[in-house]
């Protein structure tokens, strides 16, 4: 609710400031020229740069949105700059230099985060543990919130999980959001089929987030129990609050999803694991993170807030108390904690506050 609040006031500053842009782009020279002799015309022309941005509704609504939010906050960071400076020089306004420079800043800024949005890079961890692990070390490779269709469809996703093929993994995780409201059957059954032919040494384990369950249930034409299956049919092992002894010193805990009523408490999970053992917890959002350490967990590994997708979200994200960490690595007590930024994103076909990536987590056992 609190996410869906700050996107009804974002919302609504989005259409204020429509009004302001469209005072900005009044400003340039030639449209002013034009508003001497054609008032009316050069209200309609600076309302054609709204037009250009309203095309990016191709994609999705939520990149009009970020796109108008990003060029109101910049031109009124340049507006103030300039009003500044023009006191302290004591000059009157010639040349709407700041109009060109926001123009220009907020393009670049919105083609890197297209980039890192779409561009998934490999980050790597290598943890240390004093307990034994067969062979003496085990190479985890880890991914969530693809949100099937924004910026990874299913061959998208085949790419990608070909590339984790050749990380030679002993075992994939999948820390949630496979899919999203919008994915369509024929994209996630594509998906599903490229985990299929993973080879791993242990195995390939998924536990759902928030929006594989799907908040409009019509929105899509599969539904959550088609999707368990399709991963299940394809040698993904779902686990439901559930946990699997890997071997005899590695164990692997899947998580409900923070908003599902039966969850269990980590301890129960856990207490029937052997102390000897490291035990990998997968846990969609982080934000149990006191309970998790309390149980003495080695790893838990999350995904849901896009490493912070659009900047500075991630920090409201933990202001608001969503969250107990945004994107990388903390530690807590004698518990490791990892949150990726997601191999995609939920809606947004932009980051600018982080990357798109998927994890290679190399644990070693110092025996």
């Amino acid at each position: 609710m609190n996410w869906l609040l700050l996107f009804l006031i974002l919302l609504l500053m989005s259409i204020a400031g429509t009004v302001y842009l469209v005072t900005r782009f009044h400003r340039f020279s030639f449209i002013e020229k034009l508003g001497k002799k054609h008032k009316l015309l050069s209200w309609l022309v600076s309302l054609l740069p709204l037009g250009g941005i309203a095309c990016l509704g191709f994609i999705n609504f939520y990149s009009v949105i970020v796109t108008l939010l990003h060029l109101i906050i910049f031109w009124l960071i340049a507006d103030l700059i300039a009003f500044t400076m023009r006191k302290v020089l004591k000059k009157e306004r010639r040349f709407n230099i700041e109009g060109v420079c926001v123009l220009v800043f907020t393009a670049v800024y919105l083609f890197i985060g297209w980039h890192n949005a779409h561009n998934v890079i490999v980050t790597p961890y290598t943890l240390n543990t004093d307990k034994a692990i067969d062979g003496g070390s085990i190479r985890v490779v880890g991914f969530a919130d693809s949100h099937i269709g924004i910026t990874l469809d299913g061959d998208g996703m085949s790419r990608q999980i070909e590339r984790i093929q050749a990380e030679n993994p002993d075992i994939v995780v999948i820390a949630g959001d496979f899919v999203d409201d919008d994915s369509n059957r024929s994209d996630m059954v594509k998906a599903c089929e490229a985990l299929g032919k993973l080879h791993t040494t242990y195995g390939v384990y998924f536990v759902s987030g928030n929006h594989d369950n799907g908040y409009m249930p019509d929105s899509r034409d599969f539904t959550i129990e088609e999707l368990y299956s399709e991963l299940e049919n394809n040698n993904v092992t779902v686990l439901e609050d559930e946990t699997v002894m890997v071997t005899n010193n590695f164990a692997i805990v899947g998580r409900k999803d923070k908003h599902d009523e039966t969850r269990k408490n980590i301890s129960e999970l856990t207490k029937n694991i052997p102390s000897s053992a490291y035990t990998l917890v997968l846990d969609h959002q982080p934000n149990d993170y006191d309970n998790e350490a309390a149980a003495n967990v080695d790893l838990v590994y999350s995904g849901h807030t896009h490493g912070g997708h659009i900047w500075p979200s991630g920090y409201v994200g933990l202001w608001i108390g969503a969250n107990d960490f945004v994107y990388g690595y903390t530690k807590r007590s004698n518990t490791d904690f990892i949150v990726t930024s997601g191999i995609s994103g939920w809606a947004i076909p932009f980051k600018t506050g982080t990357v798109s990536e998927y994890n290679v987590i190399d644990i070693r056992s110092k025996e």
